[in-house]
């Protein structure tokens, strides 16, 4: 069997496995494929001397960075650097990440941004204490189904929750940072004031969009300048937007809540027949959470709570908890069919109880339970794919679809990852979005912001008891979800994606990489990935072997291919640590402008 790397093969013979030959693997699906199969295989796995063992390390197409005293991930290396410069000049991870999650605003404006929402995940090594923080926006006060249509909730006035950026990053430096917000915000205001070169990936954003940013002047004003996107290697400045940043940095979250900036944003709002309003901006509070996680073969795993889907990643790693994964083997047909099954249950599940528990209870002592995901695995078929809705309540009934796994009677009782790591121990992973790409595409005014669309996140149909209908200040189902492992107490990885609802899939294949098949992180975040949709279509990259999408596609899996490097599966970072080491491992996806930086 010949075994290939996007630059690297290596030849041997596989033969059945142990448990193979047990009986304990399915064999429904063959395990041993064709001479021609290519296969990927991290350098870390080692089997006993009769099977296999591989002696040299997969390329990568970026190294592993390391280092002992820091280590910033983002996607876009200026907002690392501007990270690693808080930490260098003495600031702890919490100033680096709001640092690095303000330049993000600037050199990737389409992403996230003040007017967008966000969650984090915060280890404090003084306290021993993981915690979550909720800066996921509310619905405007006003929002109730019959205000939105299909368009209103996605683009434009309407499509906006209360932003809660500004909110997060206040109050993760007033709680635990060290240094001034001035001084935290100053990269960010000096990229907006006197401009950063754009990436080719920024270019392409913008080019992409036109015809969403032409629709509005106070947006074809700043991203259109001459009609058309500035080309890749263009400076450019933001002015507005260094106003308004630095408005947060002298008046802090009372500028932005209660002051000229929330005063600016409402004020034009109203002229555009928008929604939110003062009182919604001024009752706006980010909100300290406890986290909630899952036993994963010898690490804890931790994800935010609902409103945050995070719970599908745990529900998934605890279906997968209950098979031997090394035993099917990497990227066979078998572990990519058991992957896009417990996927697709986890799916169901969270299309019908996520939401805002304040408004309706998520049942998550019987989804995250053990018993609960050892039958789930029971209702997976090995030779035949099975139908999903997909990734949202659908409009049209697909024949023989998934059904969520509990009674239904229970019911009733474009994004950005980041993350930053200090000599101390603390470490910050935080996912923050505008929504879709640039939001709901109107600039406000001369504030030079963006807001964000997640209003498109809603079920808005006036008839309907979904738990994620909009409703006055509630929180939506929020797709983000951050992630932190812990191995015996301690902190050993930090990894997250972009992706709207495929964040849920593609962090599961990523953390599997690792934590099953030992991967470095830079490994892990590159080997090619799938997103499952409606029905049986998956998109799988292209570096899939021909030969194992053949098999895959026997089972029933429609496959859409995507090319060898798409950003409809994510673009993650991560930050790897092995107790006990002192150092750590950085690694950033090469889909989209990620960089990590250490020290």
């Amino acid at each position: 069997m010949t075994v290939a790397t996007p630059s690297r093969s290596w030849l041997w013979d596989i033969p059945p496995s142990p448990q193979q030959k047990a009986g304990a693997v399915p064999a429904l699906i063959p395990a041993i494929l064709d001479d021609d199969t290519m296969l990927y295989w991290p350098h870390h796995l080692e089997q006993e001397a009769d099977t296999m063992t591989l002696e040299q390390p997969v390329q990568t197409h970026r190294p592993v960075v390391m280092g002992q005293n820091g280590m910033v991930v983002s996607a876009h290396p200026l907002a690392s650097q501007a990270g690693l410069r808080m930490l260098q000049e003495g600031g702890n991870a919490m100033d680096a990440a709001a640092a690095t999650a303000a330049t993000l605003n600037v050199v990737e404006p389409y992403m996230s941004g003040a007017g967008g929402l966000g969650v984090l995940l915060c280890y404090v090594a003084r306290e021993n204490r993981l915690r979550v923080l909720n800066f996921s926006g509310r619905a405007p006060y006003t929002a109730t189904p019959g205000r939105f249509t299909l368009e209103t909730r996605e683009v434009g006035s309407r499509a906006s929750l209360v932003p809660g950026n500004v909110a997060g990053w206040m109050t993760l430096l007033e709680t635990y940072g060290s240094m001034h917000r001035g001084h935290v915000l100053t990269p960010a205001i000096t990229y907006a004031e006197h401009g950063f070169p754009l990436s080719y990936n920024n270019h392409r954003y913008i080019y992409n969009h036109q015809p969403l940013l032409s629709r509005f002047p106070t947006t074809a004003s700043i991203f259109l300048p001459h009609g058309e996107a500035p080309r890749a290697g263009t400076i450019f400045k933001q002015k507005a937007l260094a106003q308004s940043l630095r408005a947060i940095a002298d008046g802090g979250r009372e500028a932005f809540y209660r002051g000229p900036l929330a005063k600016a944003i409402v004020t034009f709002l109203q002229t555009q027949d928008g929604l939110l309003t003062l009182d919604d901006f001024a009752d706006y509070q980010a909100v300290w959470e406890e986290p909630i996680h899952t036993a994963y073969r010898g690490y804890d795993v931790y994800a935010p709570p609902p409103n945050s889907s995070g719970f599908q990643i745990l529900e998934t790693l605890s279906i997968l908890n209950h098979i031997d994964v090394q035993a099917l083997g990497y990227g066979t047909p078998a572990y990519l069919h058991l992957l896009m099954e417990a996927a697709k249950l986890s799916i169901t599940d969270r299309i019908a109880y996520a939401g805002d528990p304040e408004h309706t209870p998520v049942p998550l002592d019987r989804l995250l339970a053990p018993a609960y995901a050892k039958a789930q695995l029971g209702r997976i078929n090995w030779q035949q794919a099975a139908r999903v809705i997909g990734e949202r309540p659908a409009g049209e009934t697909i024949a023989d679809v998934i059904r969520p796994g509990i009674d239904p009677a229970y019911r009733d009782g474009l994004t950005t990852y980041l993350s930053t790591a200090d000599r101390e121990g603390n470490i910050v992973s935080l996912t923050q979005t505008l929504g879709t790409g640039f939001g709901g595409g109107l600039v406000m005014g001369d504030t030079g912001i963006f807001l964000n669309n997640m209003c498109w996140w809603f079920e808005i149909d006036t008839a309907s008891d979904h738990p994620n209908c909009v409703a006055p200040g509630k929180r939506v189902d929020f797709c983000v979800s951050p992630i932190q492992a812990f191995q015996n107490g301690a902190f050993n990885l930090s990894i997250g994606t972009p992706g709207s609802y495929g964040i849920l899939q593609t962090t599961v294949q990523m953390l599997v990489n690792l934590l099953d098949f030992g991967m470095t992180i830079q490994e892990a975040l590159e080997l090619p990935r799938f997103r499952y949709f409606e029905d049986r279509r998956v998109e799988m990259e292209d570096r899939f072997p021909a030969a194992v999408r053949q098999e895959i596609a026997a089972l029933g899996h429609q496959i859409d291919a995507i090319g060898d490097w798409s950003p409809s599966v994510g673009g993650g970072q991560g930050i790897f640590h092995e107790p006990g080491s002192g150092v750590y491992q950085g690694g950033a996806d090469p889909r989209r402008d990620g960089y990590a930086v250490g020290f």
